[in-house]
């Protein structure tokens, strides 16, 4: 009996993200942040140095490809929470942004080496080449649409 190995689609994809940011979202729930929360104060932690609301709205919107308004009102929120701070024209994320950021790191690292554990290297090569395709592929129709 011949066994056919399932081809990727784009449900397939989507199953496999919205499986992830789902577990991400509960663990990022207890700490009192949302998804788009944390991948913003990742981004002004990640930056190497202080960024301007503009420059963290057009970093995030590359990524996230959501409204800038949007963006802008998570920033203030994270601002409210004391996770980022104003530094004249910059945002700069506080010890406390530092700390929440470690700490979800450190309650999703056991979980990802669970998820990602145990898929030959083989494997997770041509995952990545083929996710920086579609990546690049939608990115182009994205702009196309927007233009």
């Amino acid at each position: 009996m011949t066994t056919t190995e399932p081809v990727a689609n784009a449900r397939d994809l989507a199953l496999a993200h919205y499986a992830a940011r789902g577990v991400l979202e509960h663990v990022l729930a207890r700490h009192g942040i949302t998804f788009q929360q944390q991948i913003a104060l990742r981004t002004a932690l990640t930056a190497g140095t202080p960024q301007t609301p503009d420059d963290l709205v057009a970093q995030i919107q590359a990524s996230l490809k959501t409204d800038p308004a949007d963006i802008r009102a998570t920033l203030d929120e994270l601002l409210a929470k004391q996770l980022l701070d104003a530094d004249g024209p910059h945002l700069r994320p506080t010890d406390t942004g530092r700390k929440l950021f470690a700490a979800v790191g450190a309650e999703t690292a056991p979980v990802s080496a669970r998820i990602w554990g145990g898929i030959p290297a083989a494997d997770l090569t041509a995952a990545g080449r083929v996710l920086a395709l579609v990546t690049e592929r939608a990115n182009a129709e994205l702009a196309a649409l927007t233009a």
